[in-house]
This record gives structure tokens, sequence and C-alpha cells, in this order.
């Protein structure tokens, strides 16, 4: 068995290439190194390919018969075309849990920075602006509560539920709405209607999947039914907000703050509507990245060609 390795220097040492290679033949290439000869080429022989499939478009799927697994580092596999690769007779693995508790930590501390109005206060004291201070808890940077506040989860699979898992931790009353409901789910939450939810929540955290269905899934006739002052927290997929109502409902105070992970087009630039929105909090498609996240993507990507070459397959999507 060659098992490919493409583009994942994130990982760098954590990835263990002696389990790999007591599994199989282990190459590793770059995108430079694809580009130079070409993916057809680059791939010809392999069997297993971890990371880079980008470059597995349908035409190149179509032209790898030794191809039998594609282990892809993420979560998120919409990016990829599954379907075509079943048809190819090629699996495709995705990596569920690795980032759980990170992705759902980093809605928590976008909240917080929002609701603490962290850079405000941390701008006031290194400027020695006592005024600013004063300022600021009258109105300008005013702090905001979380005790029995409502958050509303879009999508309440596992980040979801560990989302609100934390923010039960905090006093906050979770619903959730999912098309998909569990027992596991109605322990935490109130399951309810999408619109009960935008009515309903201090807070709206974003945690479904990128789907033709959610795509803008918030937009300008879903923010106009939020409450007046909501928060909207988006650490999911960047295509599920319509990034000109938000900016839209931003100044005009309807929303009250966003906090993101992720925009619809990276890298964010002055492009973007939301690149001069009040109160907006963006950071660079990082959630998943903690050391010990890394670790187990490192971890899991290992264990899921060992299974599948022992012929039983995991985490396989299509």
């Amino acid at each position: 068995m060659v098992i490919t390795v493409i583009d994942i220097g994130m990982l760098g040492d954590m990835l263990n290439r002696d389990e790999l290679r007591k599994i199989g033949e282990l190459r590793e290439l770059n995108s430079p190194d694809v580009m130079k000869v070409g993916p057809v080429e680059a791939l010809k022989d392999t069997d297993v390919v971890l990371g880079g499939f980008r470059f597995l478009t349908p035409e190149v799927m179509d032209q790898l018969p030794n191809l039998k697994l594609v282990v892809i580092p993420a979560t998120g596999f919409n990016a990829f075309d599954i379907e075509h690769a079943r048809k190819c007779g090629i699996s495709v693995a995705n990596n569920p849990d690795y980032g759980t508790q990170p992705v759902a930590q980093h809605a928590i501390a976008l909240l917080l920075y929002l609701t603490n109005q962290i850079a405000y206060y941390n701008d006031a004291i290194r400027s020695g602006d006592f005024m600013k201070t004063m300022k600021g808890i009258m109105g300008d940077a005013p702090l905001m509560e979380l005790y029995n506040k409502t958050i509303g989860i879009i999508g309440f699979g596992r980040i979801g539920r560990n989302i609100g898992k934390m923010a039960a931790g905090l006093g906050m009353k979770v619903l959730a709405y999912d098309i998909f409901e569990n027992d596991e789910g109605r322990k935490l939450a109130e399951y309810t209607t999408l619109d009960d939810l935008l009515a309903r929540s201090d807070v709206v955290s974003l945690n479904c999947p990128s789907t033709k269905e959610n795509r803008h899934i918030i937009n300008a006739e879903t923010i106009a039914k939020m409450k007046d002052g909501a928060i909207l927290i988006n650490d999911a997929r960047g295509d599920l907000v319509d990034e000109q109502a938000l900016a839209d409902a931003l100044r005009s105070g309807k929303i009250r703050g966003a906090g993101l992970d992720v925009v619809e087009k990276e890298p964010f630039g002055p492009d973007n509507p939301l690149y001069d929105a009040p109160n907006c909090i963006i950071t660079p498609h990082i959630a998943w990245s903690p050391v010990e996240s890394r670790q187990r993507m490192a971890d899991n990507m290992i264990e899921t060609v060992r299974a599948f070459a022992n012929g039983t397959p995991i985490n396989i999507v299509n």
C-alpha cells in the first residue's frame, strides 16, 4: 500500500511517520511537487492520500485507478466531490472528533470577548484614560451579564452540544434547532423551531454544516426576526451568513455584536462588508488549531488509515 501525504505541514512532527510506515510505503509531497508534474502523474500509483484533496478533481480521480482512500484532515468535506469519489470506488474519510472541544471553546471565547468588551478596556487601561473607562461603563462599551440569558444554537451536533454545556455552566438557558433531534440534545436544551429560536435568543450561535439549504441561513429576513441587540457567533462555516446583511445590522444596532472565526471568502480582506463594521470581532479560522486538537487530528488520521488497511474502515462519509 502506497500512502501519500500532501500539505500536512500544519501538523509537523505530530504526524507519526513511523506508524504510517508500518502500514505501507510512505511518500510526502507538497503543492509545488504536485503542480510540477501534475496530480495524475504525482499520484498514479498511490492507494491512500492524506490531505491535498483539492488536487483530486473528478477528472483526476477518473485517472487514478489505484486510489482507494482519501483522508480529509478536517471535519468538513463540503469542498470535495465525495459522490464522484464514490462512483470511482474511492472511500473518503473525515476527522469528526478532533476539534469538538476547541471549536466550542472558541465560540464561548468570542462571546465573552464581546460581552466583556475586552479590547475596549484593555486599550483604556493601557492609555491611562480613566474617562474612557467611565464612558464605557456608562454607555460607550457596557458589559453584558450572561447569567439567565438565552443562547440559541443552530446545529446541535457534537460542537453545538458542547457549546450548550459551556453556556449552561455560565447560567444561560439553552435553545437548539436541528433537523435531527436526539435524547442527548434534549438533556441539554429545549429543541424549538428556527423562528422561535431567533425570536427568544439573546445570543445565536451557528454550528450547522455548510449545505445548499443552510447557505445564508442568517440573512436580512432572519436577522429581522432576532431580538434587538442580540449577539451572533459563527465559528462553523462562513457561507452561513449573508455578510452584507450582518454588516447593515451591526451598523443599525439591530445586532449588538458579532464574533466570527470564519468568513465566506478567506482570507479576510478589505473587500468584505464586515471589514469596517462596528462591534465585529473576526479571527482567522483558528478555532480548530490548539496543539492538543492538532495532535488528535494527526492520531485520528493514522488510525483511519490503519483501520482501512485492516478491512474495518472508520469515519467514511461516502
